[in-house]
């Protein structure tokens, strides 16, 4: 039998390890997006909590993403704590990443002009508005470009969760390569999937860079 038509008989599985990752990707993004802006925001208001968090962040930059899974996975159920796989995986997803979107968004605030700062003070905001109304948009527009990266890499390391087994689109095309002896195809097709869920992620970053230049945070 054909190998293309091997593949189009088990086009189901592809489909489903194709949303997988989306919503692996999707999900977990959003909860890392977050939680890189709620460490920024503890970041910029200093003290102990902000000391603890930079010795966190530093501690999820050195660690290999793979062996973070693994530790929630195989790990944490030595000390009594099971999960399931989606869920370890989307914990290590949401963590690691944070620390970097974290990391980035506080390397943007440092080069970031106090002049909007300061002139929100003298208006009047509190701490947290003006973190959230003044400070993130600008970080946000400002680092686009080192944020799509992050996604990117984000969107690959779903790759890594098909060794805790989890279902998503690398795991597809292993069954169906160990099943049929097929790997050429199989993994030609998860290459041109990556891709596309690719080709998405950079028409979303150009039109973030035009809403940034209207805006007048950056020239497109």
């Amino acid at each position: 039998m054909n190998e293309w038509q091997i593949l189009w008989d088990v086009r189901a599985t592809f489909v489903s390890g194709f949303l997988n990752t989306l919503v692996l990707f999707g999900v977990s993004v959003c909860g890392a997006f977050a939680a890189g802006c709620a460490m920024t925001y503890v970041l910029e208001q200093g003290g102990i909590a902000a000391r603890v968090l930079r010795g966190f962040i530093n501690g999820m930059r050195m660690l290999p993403f793979l062996i973070l899974a693994y530790l929630l996975y195989y790990g944490l159920p030595s000390l009594g704590l099971r999960m399931s796989a989606w869920t370890a995986g989307l914990i290590a997803l949401v963590v690691y990443h944070g620390a970097y979107f974290a990391e980035i968004l506080r390397g943007t605030r440092l080069v970031l002009p106090e002049g909007y700062v300061e002139a929100a003070k003298a208006h009047g905001f509190t701490p947290f508005r003006l973190f959230r109304r003044i400070i993130l948009p600008q970080l946000v527009i400002r680092s686009r470009p080192l944020l799509g990266n992050q996604l990117i890499i984000a969107l690959k390391d779903t790759a890594f969760l098909t060794i805790i087994t989890v279902q998503e689109l690398t795991a597809a095309a292993n069954s169906a390569s160990a099943t049929y002896f097929i790997p050429m195809e199989a993994f030609v097709v998860v290459i041109a999937l990556y891709w596309l869920i690719s080709i998405g992620l950079e028409l979303s970053l150009r039109w973030a860079a035009r809403f940034g230049a209207r805006r007048g945070f950056e020239n497109v």
